[in-house]
């Protein structure tokens, strides 16, 4: 299939599939006209992909843990797991900033209403 297709079958764009490939995520080969050509398996990759970017992962965290994903589970080393809770752990404490910041602007806001009108 063709970038066009597999962006309309993925509901990814064309630039973003680019950038994919050129960060390893996906693969293609080329026609003798040039043209990106992408096996029909890049559909679930691509959606893996989002999941993945939806849950704040980078493309290199991605890269690294797309080879533990898709092999059979007797063959997968434990690093997939390993990624995951330090990306958890990673997502935890930027939680607990917001939380933090959060405090400090409502304290802020209770603050400033309760100051007289001037």
């Amino acid at each position: 299939m063709r970038i066009g297709e597999l962006a309309q079958a993925s509901g990814v764009s064309a630039r973003s599939l680019r950038y994919y490939e050129e960060q390893g995520l996906i693969r293609s080969t080329r026609s003798a006209g040039g043209w990106r050509v992408f096996e029909p398996s890049a559909v679930e990759r691509v959606v893996m992909i989002q999941h993945l970017l939806a849950a704040g992962l980078c493309s290199v965290t991605i890269g690294e843990l797309l080879p533990c994903l898709e092999a059979d589970p007797e063959e997968r080393t434990g690093v997939m797991e390993a990624l995951l809770s330090q990306e958890v752990a990673r997502l935890e404490a930027k939680r607990r900033d917001i939380d933090r910041e959060l405090d400090v602007l409502q304290a802020l806001r209770r603050d400033v209403s309760a100051l007289p009108a001037p």
